[in-house]
């Protein structure tokens, strides 16, 4: 974990980069994909994402060294070729397992968070999951353990087969001629996202688009069908934690609703979207109809707000990259406990965002929290090891957190109403 920390250490300076060139590019051009709480929420997710996989958090079903003790038929050397192999290896494993989340209720909960901005731009790339905390993925890896692919070759490029997956979230580049054929390009991701009758669960292709033409979900970007990004049963919130858990938490109300015990059962592994008749009758749930014509999420919110939110994201995100940064020296205690802040904090900043009032309490609770523990160790986390007075700063970040809490949750909330009023 230690080292995936320490990639990510490096890569989420360079992915904002990104994301920030692609904002101001916009802007120059006159043709803004960005909308800036979405924009923040995905960014947002990205962090909770990150975190995460950082801390090992979830249940692995198998690991790939044991596949390959298990089925290795033959070894191949670390040249080139083995490292083509296992390029191939992973890409087809990752075809089969984004095509599985796309296929069944259970796996689509670990997914929808990725599809769930009505945006679709850099920033929706970084919209990865926390829920997938079943770790199954190197069962789809059986082929490259088949021929004895070392262990070594797919640690390394895992990351890079991931991080690859980044450039062609955007909207800026249009079809790229032959290169169609041969790998994923913004055009075909475009289609991927899109929930147009036509698009739906097509180009699940992660680096090569062969595949899609192999197995039947390839779907050219039509001139005449313009996509329209998101998911059928919209999110309706800026915060990422709860988008995560939406899916499961509908799955867990349909499966104790429904009065058949056939179907408590199959809803978990049903195609995605199934429900019981009975409960779909008696608990409709609002799905779009008209792709072109639906009011998009976009609560008001004030200039304020969003420099508060876009603060917000960013001193959260210097402090989880100071906890890579000090990742060792941490400990595996102290970096739940440090992640526990950056959850807490971004679940508190995107529920304000969400205009909801006991977000207040969220930021109240964490910022004592954290004054409390630099109290108690002088400190935090090491921080003043490396900056004399970064323990004070930290305070004082947590000192603003109140205040900007009570200030958006309910001064600011009576100014707007108080200037409506005749």
């Amino acid at each position: 974990m230690e080292t995936y920390a320490t990639a990510l250490l490096y890569a989420t300076p360079f992915f904002i980069g990104f994301v920030l060139f692609e904002v101001l590019y916009g802007h120059f051009v006159k043709k803004q994909m960005h909308n800036v709480m979405d924009t923040i929420s995905s960014l947002s997710s990205g962090l909770t994402n990150v975190v995460k996989d950082s801390l090992g958090l979830g249940i692995i079903i198998v690991t790939y060294p044991f596949l390959l003790d298990f089925f290795a038929l033959t070894e191949i050397k670390e040249t080139w070729l083995v490292w083509i192999v296992a390029f191939f290896a992973l890409d087809f494993a990752g075809y089969w397992n984004h095509r599985l989340s796309h296929s069944i209720n259970f796996f689509w909960n670990q997914h929808v968070i990725h599809h769930s901005s009505e945006e679709f731009n850099l920033a929706c790339a970084l919209r990865q999951s926390i829920s997938n905390l079943l770790g199954y993925f190197p069962l789809l890896l059986i082929p490259a353990a088949l021929l004895g692919v070392p262990h070594k070759v797919i640690t390394i490029l895992a990351p890079i087969h991931l991080f690859a997956q980044f450039w062609y979230h955007t909207r800026h580049i249009g079809k790229m001629g032959w290169l169609e054929y041969i790998i994923i390009t913004p055009s075909q991701h475009r289609v991927h996202h899109a929930i147009n009758p036509e698009y739906i669960d097509k180009n699940l292709g992660q680096i090569f688009s062969f595949w899609d033409r192999m197995f039947g979900t390839f779907q050219e970007e039509l001139p005449e069908v313009p996509p329209q990004y998101g998911v059928l049963k919209p999110a309706g919130t800026w915060n990422p934690i709860l988008i995560n858990f939406q899916h499961i938490w509908r799955l867990i109300k349909d499966a104790w609703r429904t009065n058949s015990y056939w179907d408590k059962l199959r809803i978990w592994f049903m195609p995605t979207g199934w429900r019981p008749e009975d409960v779909k009758e008696k608990y409709p749930i609002r799905i779009i109809q008209d792709v072109y014509n639906f009011k998009k999420y976009k609560p008001e919110a004030s200039k304020d707000l969003k420099g508060y939110s876009i603060f917000q994201l960013l001193v959260n995100t210097i402090l989880m990259l100071f906890m890579f940064y000090n990742y060792s020296e941490i400990g595996f205690s102290g970096l739940l406990l440090f992640g526990a802040y950056i959850f807490i904090g971004i679940y508190g900043y995107s529920t304000l965002m969400d205009k909801e009032t006991y977000a207040v309490w969220i930021e109240v609770f964490r910022s004592i929290a954290g004054l409390a523990l630099i109290f108690i160790t002088d400190d935090w986390f090491g921080l003043n090891s490396y900056f004399s007075i970064g323990s004070y700063l930290v305070g004082l970040y947590f000192v603003i957190t109140i205040f900007g809490g009570v200030y958006f949750a309910y001064f600011e909330k009576k100014d707007i109403l108080s200037n409506l009023a005749p």
